[in-house]
């Protein structure tokens, strides 16, 4: 194994997505404690909280969250609520944009009698940055000046990168890591809480998960009703079967799981990748290792998909670079 293949393995296991990036391990049971070392040593240079593993969520949110009228709430309002934890800035367009929309979603949720409550966690430059963003808010947000809870935040899930909204049960565990996308496919949060789906549809606005790591993707001809909700239904047994077996270890699976049919996005993708214009197509893209694997065949079914992905999953197959 070339020492290039085994970093690139390093980057997908732990979905690293910048650079610099500093992970800390269980050495006994090499399990992810802490995925923002950098900023654990920025806040405990002496390593007085060590071993940095993950806290609960209501250790972490624990103290008073602010209104944008000035009202104060301690965090215990929180209980029984769905929680979505969103990390964002004036100063980031793409938050803006997701803020305007997520302000609608989240009046929604409400009018539908939901308990969810909405925290800021900002990445803004100066107070007086915050206090503007904020004003166009209805939630709840962590105090600008408190920032050492925002960093434990951004450290308890690992944040690089924004606008990044995690959504949380009522007992603080998480739903998905995902908001940003659900919320953008689910203008009118008829699947709110949003629980991860195995396999998703390709869209404009998932597609940026193509860049998390390697992905399963079976492209179809969407001309033919019926044909993309046939082939998920294909997949997703196999899916379901990779997500719970890692879900077991307590690890995130190694493969996400799309269909893809026929679309501006879509060719734009297979020309990216130089993929034949083949349907049904099953392939495997890793972007960030530039590398493909296909299978083209006349018929896609369960038995070899499962041998696809097993044989993947085993490093039997030989890329070919996109």
């Amino acid at each position: 194994m070339s020492k290039k293949y085994r970093q690139l393995k390093l980057w997908n296991k732990y979905r690293i997505s910048n650079i610099p990036s500093l992970i800390f391990l269980d050495a006994t049971t090499g399990k992810v404690v802490c995925r923002n070392g950098l900023l654990v040593i920025r806040d405990d240079p002496e390593g007085l909280e060590f071993p940095w593993g993950p806290k609960p969520f209501r250790e972490v949110i624990a103290g008073p969250l602010l209104r944008n009228n000035g009202q104060s709430l301690e965090s215990s309002s929180l209980e029984g609520s769905h929680v979505g934890v969103y990390f964002s800035a004036h100063w980031c367009p793409p938050c803006r944009s997701l803020t305007r929309v997520l302000v609608e979603s989240y009046r929604k949720i409400k009018e539908a009698g939901q308990k969810f409550e909405i925290i800021f966690v900002s990445a803004d430059r100066s107070e007086d940055s915050f206090k503007q963003y904020f004003s166009e808010m209805p939630w709840l947000a962590v105090p600008y000046t408190d920032e050492a809870r925002r960093s434990r935040l951004n450290r308890l899930y690992g944040i690089q990168g924004i606008p990044t909204l995690i959504v949380l049960d009522p007992q603080g565990e998480v739903i998905t890591r995902q908001g940003r996308v659900e919320v953008l496919n689910d203008e009118d949060c008829r699947e709110f809480p949003w629980h991860p789906k195995p396999v998703l549809e390709l869209s404009d606005s998932n597609a940026v998960q193509l860049n998390e790591g390697p992905c399963l993707v079976l492209f179809v001809d969407s001309e033919d009703d019926g044909e993309s909700e046939a082939a998920k239904q294909l997949i997703q047994p196999i899916a379901e079967k990779i997500i719970a077996k890692y879900k077991a270890k307590e690890e995130e699976a190694p493969l996400l799981f799309f269909v893809a049919g026929e679309d501006d996005m879509t060719d734009s993708l297979r020309d990216y990748t130089n993929l034949p214009e083949a349907a049904p197509l099953l392939t495997i893209l890793d972007m960030s290792a530039r590398a493909k694997y296909v299978m083209d065949v006349e018929e896609i079914t369960p038995a070899i998909v499962e041998a696809f992905v097993n044989d993947f999953l085993a490093e039997k197959l030989k890329p070919e670079p996109i």
